[in-house]
């Protein structure tokens, strides 16, 4: 994989062909599952006999045997305390739910939250260190499948003692079920379904603004830095977000390969150009400089933007922040609900 787009797949950016940017889970649809809370009714408050106390919520149950996103049937003996992550995405799903200080280590590329910055580094997008993770005598890893983290790694991991749990998403789906399937990892399971719920809001709030709109032919250029020109794959998770977001995405034409040639691309004459490689000094002036690509709709309209390709592609809890990014690039005049960010800020 080239260097460029590694890091855009992977580690900084989180694009799920990788994970999860980086996002994580199941690609079953699950509902979201919020806290049990016993309330009494007003009429029981006004009976004449006293209303019963409330019911302890028990503690989750340990040992648990999870499935993962391989189809892995992963055991995990207690309650995790020495958590390693090997994904940014997981790494801001650990510290969402509130166990940030059980995860004892990370990615050379975690940088969110800020507390991230601090755990050591244990994985670079082309390799994992073993030998470092035994060391630190981790109790559970969360890995990225679909080759984000390499197989070999996790085979060793697990024929040590260590429990993995392999995530990968390939819908937005699937990421809400990744978040519920580290909360039963970490025995957070309220606290993933507080947040799946909440992001499922946002993500509702986002379709509704958007419904009804005209849907530009949106190209998202992941890269291009070695003349390859990388972007969505069909039924991709990422295809999926600029659906939501208003934009009838320009995809690959394959729901494995992220290479668009040029002529192909030429064909579906974009009317909107967002540059997810902005962050990498990629700019319109120099898009509208390449060979073949002043006859698009949206270089000769000047339609092309830069976006936060982090908060778009990482499948985390800041995915809702990155539609609405995404919704507001493809249509700039957007009235948007205001949004609590997700999880909220201490």
């Amino acid at each position: 994989m080239l260097p460029s787009l590694s890091r855009t797949l992977a580690f900084p950016l989180s694009f799920v062909l990788a994970i999860g940017a980086c996002s994580s889970s199941g690609a079953a649809s699950v509902a979201p599952t919020s806290s049990t809370v016993a309330v009494a009714s007003p009429s029981a408050a006004l009976a004449p006999n006293p209303t019963p106390p409330l019911t302890p919520v028990p503690a989750p149950a340990f040992p648990t045997t999870l499935t993962d996103d391989e189809g892995t049937a992963v055991t995990i003996p207690v309650a995790p305390q020495r958590i390693v992550s090997l994904t940014p995405a997981s790494t801001e799903i650990l510290f969402g739910l509130g166990a940030g200080s059980r995860v004892i280590a990370g990615t050379e590329a975690d940088d969110y939250p800020p507390a991230a910055d601090a755990l050591p580094d244990v994985a670079t997008y082309e390799a994992v260190d073993v030998e470092k993770i035994v060391g630190i005598e981790a109790d559970l890893v969360i890995a990225g499948g679909n080759f984000f983290n390499p197989p070999e790694a996790i085979a060793r991991l697990r024929e040590l003692g260590i429990p993995v749990l392999v995530l990968y998403a390939p819908d937005i789906a699937g990421v809400l079920a990744d978040v519920e399937l580290i909360g039963d990892a970490i025995g957070l399971p309220d606290a993933a379904g507080e947040m799946t719920a909440a992001m499922q809001a946002g993500f509702d709030d986002v379709a509704s603004a958007t419904a009804g709109l005209d849907r530009p032919r949106t190209f998202y250029e992941l890269d291009v830095s070695t003349g390859t020109i990388y972007t969505v794959a069909d039924e991709s998770f990422s295809a999926e977000m600029v659906s939501l977001a208003g934009g009838d995405p320009i995809t690959t034409g394959s729901t494995t390969d992220y290479a668009i040639p040029l002529e192909r691309l030429i064909v579906a004459d974009p009317e909107l150009i967002l540059l997810g490689d902005a962050a990498y000094q990629v700019t319109a002036a120099q898009v509208k400089d390449r060979t073949g690509w002043d006859v698009m709709t949206a270089v000769r309209n000047d339609a092309i933007r830069p976006v936060n390709d982090i908060i778009i592609t990482r499948p985390g809890p800041r995915l809702v922040e990155g539609l609405r990014e995404l919704a507001l690039a493809i249509h700039p005049d957007l009235v948007l609900p205001s949004a609590a960010p997700i999880p909220p800020l201490p």
